[in-house]
This record gives structure tokens, sequence and C-alpha cells, in this order.
């Protein structure tokens, strides 16, 4: 992708992230609460990481997402893309 190219996508969707796997590669967003209130029903941890990936994904191989050796080597990636900041707290 050019950087032009990434320069909209970024103003469309906010921070990306890129991840790659062998050849493969993939351009997922930083999720938001309504994303992460959408996966949270889902009980089951692969269909729970498998929802999410579609829902960050905005480009990419989409070997990624049909094919279990390439899912499996980004699922633990995407924890990374969905950590939140640490937050403080002291009494006054």
């Amino acid at each position: 992708m050019t950087k032009e190219q990434i320069a909209e996508l970024k103003k469309k969707h906010g921070d990306l992230y890129e991840i790659s796997v062998g050849d493969k590669s993939c351009i997922v967003r930083k999720p938001n609460r309504k994303d992460l209130s959408y996966v949270s029903v889902v009980k089951d941890p692969i269909k729970m990481s498998e929802t999410l990936l579609k829902q960050l994904w905005v480009e990419g191989d989409k070997e990624i997402q049909e094919q279990d050796d390439l899912f499996l080597a980004v699922i633990p990636k995407m924890e990374e893309v969905i950590k939140v900041k640490e937050s403080q707290i002291k009494k006054l």
C-alpha cells in the first residue's frame, strides 16, 4: 500500500495495525466500545477471536481469516491491538 492509501484508511478508521504471517498480512483498526461489547457475548474463545478479527478487519489477505494456521498465528497479536491504557487512582 502507498503512504497515501494508508493515510486515507487512517482518516477513515483511526489507529491501524498491520499483522503479518509469512507473506500474508492484514490491516486492522483499534476496537471501540461497540466492537468489544458485540464480541463479549460470544462464549467460545475461538469464535470470539474470529468475530473480533472480522469486526476490526480493514484490508488484507483473506487467507488469514480462512486458513486455520494463519488465523491461529494472528490471534495472539490481536491482544496487543485491543490493549487499553492503564489508569491511576489516588485518594484525595
